[in-house]
């Protein structure tokens, strides 16, 4: 073995460079996050050949002092952080003193700047890290880094570079990722891609400072905009808020996903969990919800430094943050009911969180209060309506009394019979988003008819949801049942395993599990739920352990359950082509209305749509 050696200064930095300078995208976003640092609200950004060619960007924050410029260049030399102390608690985004020198030692490097004391502008040029010079120059504050000839002292790296197109999709993501973090700061951004013999094509993209929603509306989509909800959720020292797209607009890629913690773009499998089981009931299988969410909490209570791309996380209470997350969702797109989303905009008033001060203004589609009164879950699938009929007759008598007052009530003077009852009408109709029942088509969907328009309910797919959460009513009241096993069933697992089994008993008991530790690395399963009686046992335990692990909260036994409850409750509700009388049909309108996340059945698919009159006037040409 040979002795141990230092390696050359040459070398270390290309070790480094290769932790932070992966390929131009890496410079573009460590570029951008040093111009967001240094207080820029315009940063210009210019590109040519995937960034290969050539890498600009100017921005207008503070500058860098001419007597600073040379130690910008070096590594580990840094204005964000001073001592080991202020690792603790990093609210900016770049830090660590590498960026800059990582990409002089593999590019062609010119940085400029100016700051507002300064009667001009200086520069300073690397080149592989070697100085080539200093001196004066005409430059408006703030600061300008040119890199050009990426990798042209590396050229074994170069052929680990993707398709130019490839490139410059990914400098285009890093872009739009980073702009919806700060949303009050304006980016503009020109790509020249080589096309052969066509010479260059420019592809410009200008996202200006200002409106949330506009900004949501080019960097996603007008369709994100018009199908999502605002939340705001705070929880002690943890607040979260920003845009969850409501379940029935989802996506097969995971490409519309950004999460941020304190400003700063993560991606982190205890976040990804977190959401993924809030949208577990109501999304489509084999669909990804889409969601751009802030997370805020104090800066000491999150590690950034973990990955040299600070794209990686480490929060100091895991199992409090997976929980605020999950809870947060929780309350925002699954507890939606009918009546709940209005067309009419919600500001929520302005927020500080990367925006700085502009109005974040919500999706088209809001949350609005509904307050609805709660009804009694009933336990087990019911295969007909006499529940939902009886309560529909006490809310039938209930309603003719409400007319009745309406009516008494109304000014006499000015308006005719058939206004007033058709004021009144609407008046009640306003009380029942969904409207009243006048209609059943094809013994599969109930029309109906509300204040705004027309009503199309899939009648099995709607009872199927209620019928599932009057179940999971019923059994978070009354406990999961419980099967004692004839005979207990022990097997092996690791150490690491059996300690935590047996430091985990009361989520196990919680999720209807009896399980104990029997030696070192052994443990017995005494009691199951009653639903999985006939599942895997072992393999459910060995889930359930997984996830504790590496997320400190199991779900997995749960999840198995309420899939057999979702079985039940499809098999216990009404089938196509059953005739239902108008009261019945009511009945169901109703129980949707009070029921959480009536908008979509257990598999994910939508139980009703809406027509407004608007609409049907445009499909009929009305009024052209």
């Amino acid at each position: 073995m040979s002795r141990v050696k230092v390696l050359s200064p040459f070398v270390a930095d290309q070790i480094a460079a290769g932790e932070v300078v992966e390929r131009p995208a890496s410079i573009v976003k460590e570029l951008l996050e040093n111009s967001i640092d240094a207080g820029a609200k315009e940063v210009e950004i210019r590109t040519e050949a995937g960034g290969v060619d050539l890498v600009w960007v100017r921005d207008n924050g503070s500058g860098i002092h001419a007597d600073d410029l040379s130690l910008a260049l070096q590594r580990h030399a840094t204005s964000k952080i001073g001592d080991a102390g202020d690792l603790i608690g990093i609210d900016s985004l770049g830090f660590r003193g590498e960026a800059l020198a990582s990409v002089a030692s593999v590019a062609k490097v010119k940085l400029s700047s100016a700051t507002s004391s300064d009667a001009g502008g200086w520069f300073v040029e690397s080149h592989g890290g070697e100085a080539q010079g200093s001196g004066p120059i005409a430059h408006p504050q703030g600061a300008t880094v040119e890199v050009r000839d990426l990798f042209y002292n590396t050229p074994a790296r170069r052929k680990f570079l993707k398709a130019e197109r490839s490139e410059v999709n990914q400098i285009d993501q890093v872009l739009r990722r980073l702009s919806l973090a700060h949303m009050d700061v304006g980016f503009s951004l020109a790509q020249a891609r080589t096309t052969g013999s066509a010479g260059r094509v420019n592809r410009p993209l200008r996202l200006a400072s200002g409106d949330p929603a506009d900004r949501l509306s080019r960097v996603l989509s007008p369709d994100f905009v018009e199908n999502s909800v605002y939340i705001d959720e705070s929880n002690h020292d943890l607040r979260m808020f920003g845009w969850v797209g409501l379940p029935h607009h989802n996506r097969r890629q995971m490409d519309q996903q950004y999460f941020y913690v304190n400003g700063r773009a993560i991606r982190d499998k205890l976040v990804g969990h977190a959401i993924r089981q809030a949208y577990s009931d109501v999304m489509f299988h084999g669909r990804h919800a889409v969601y751009v969410l802030y997370l805020q909490l104090p800066a000491d209570g999150v590690d950034v430094n973990v990955h040299p791309t600070k794209h990686e996380v480490r929060f100091r209470e895991a199992r409090q943050v997976h929980d605020f997350i999950f809870s947060s969702l929780n309350r925002a797109p699954r507890g939606l009911r009918p009546g709940q989303l209005s067309d009419s905009p919600i500001t929520p008033g302005n927020t500080d969180a990367g925006f700085g001060n502009a109005s974040v203004r919500p999706s088209l589609s809001q949350q609005r209060p509904f307050d609805l009164p709660s009804r009694p879950p009933v336990s087990g699938p019911a295969g007909g309506f006499a529940q939902l009929v009886h309560e529909q007759e006490h809310s039938q008598g209930d309603r003719t009394n409400m007319l009745e007052e309406q009516r008494a009530a109304w000014p006499a003077q000015g308006r005719s019979d058939a206004a007033e009852e058709a004021a009144v009408e609407q008046s009640s109709e306003d009380v029942h988003p969904l409207g009243y029942a006048i209609a059943q088509l094809h013994g599969i969907y109930i029309l109906a008819q509300n204040s705004q328009g027309l009503v199309m309910v899939d009648m099995h797919a709607a009872h199927e949801r209620i019928v599932y959460e009057q179940m999971k009513e019923a059994q978070a009241r009354d406990g999961i049942p419980r099967q004692r096993l004839l005979v207990p069933l022990t097997f092996n697992v690791s150490e690491q395993e059996a300690n935590l089994a047996e430091e985990c008993a009361e989520q196990f008991d919680a999720a209807g599990l009896v399980v104990e530790r029997m030696g070192q690395a052994s443990i017995v399963v005494r009691e199951v739920p009653v639903l999985l009686a006939r599942a895997n046992v072992q393999e459910m335990v060995q889930d359930l352990l997984g996830e504790l692990s590496e997320f400190g909260t199991g779900e997995s036994v749960t999840r198995k359950n309420f899939d057999v409850l979702a079985t039940l409750a499809c098999r216990g509700s009404v089938r196509a082509n059953r005739q239902l009388t108008i009261t019945e049909m009511n009945a169901l309108l109703r129980s949707m209305e009070v029921t959480e996340n009536a908008g979509l059945c257990n598999h994910g698919r939508p139980t009703f749509i809406r027509r407004s009159l608007a609409e049907l006037d445009r499909l009929f040409l009305r009024g052209q």
